[in-house]
């Protein structure tokens, strides 16, 4: 009773609109962030699969110096290190900018493992059909790479959300950042944060669910967009309406033979 008593000293009620506004801005960063890491790194995944040397070197190089520098240590060069030499961003950007880059990097060996893992002879298919380049890696190449990236790109989704977290040093007024200010008010860091916890498991968990049950469903060879499954309804009609057809012209020459 008495954890449950020095529990209810905190006067959440008083801070529930800043939990909230703490918690819009974390999923603001979220949404951003991982939008322009999907980007980024989808870009660099091209630029390492080009026949270009230096672009490929270049990509190399950014692949590999982004996932070998804590993400701490990027926030704090993107926000105080670009101050220090005359370029100031706000929070926000900084926040969003720090992550894109460092998860890009890690994105963009995801999706170059998924386009490679593309058999060739699907190029090949769409050249046969006189698709041009645009052509076969919009409508060949990418549907299949993303099937094979959704496992790791689904994971990294959710660690992003998770490293929002760390812009608490830059007091990005996320949901860490609002958990610090009300244990300096309270000084009850224990039952703060742990409600801090609670609701990053809230949003983590059912978010993960809900990307392993697309996951799922894209394995079932469930179409990813609607225009492909609108394609997909007309193809089966047609092919029902062709059986049908089929059935019923075979069954005319045996009744009149009959």
């Amino acid at each position: 009773m008495s954890d449950l008593a020095a529990f209810l000293e905190v006067p959440w009620s008083d801070y529930r609109p800043d939990l909230l506004d703490a918690l819009g801005r974390t999923l603001s960063y979220t949404a951003v962030s991982f939008a322009g890491a999907v980007l980024l790194g989808l870009a660099v995944a091209l630029l390492r699969l080009s026949g270009s040397w230096p672009a490929r070197a270049a990509a190399a190089v950014y692949t590999e110096v982004f996932k070998n520098v804590p993400l701490l240590a990027i926030i704090f060069l993107t926000y105080f290190g670009l101050a220090s030499a005359g370029l100031r961003l706000d929070v926000f950007t900084a926040g969003c900018l720090s992550l894109v880059v460092f998860y890009a990097a890690y994105l963009s060996e995801i999706f170059r493992s998924a386009i490679s893992g593309v058999h060739a002879g699907q190029t090949e298919a769409g050249e046969a059909l006189g698709l041009g380049r645009a052509g076969i890696f919009g409508h060949i190449i990418l549907p299949q790479a993303v099937r094979q990236a959704l496992p790791g790109t689904n994971t990294m989704l959710v660690d992003l959300l998770k490293s929002t977290s760390l812009l608490v040093t830059v007091s990005a007024a996320e949901l860490m950042s609002e958990g610090r200010l009300i244990t300096s008010a309270t000084f009850r860091a224990l039952e703060v944060y742990l409600v801090i916890s609670a609701v990053y498991f809230a949003l983590c968990y059912p978010l993960s669910q809900l990307l392993l049950f697309l996951e799922r469903k894209v394995r079932a060879g469930v179409p990813l967009s609607p225009w492909r499954r609108r394609r997909l309804r007309a193809a089966r009609t047609l092919l029902g309406a062709d059986l049908i057809t089929h059935t019923g012209a075979d069954a005319g020459p045996k009744e009149a033979t009959a």
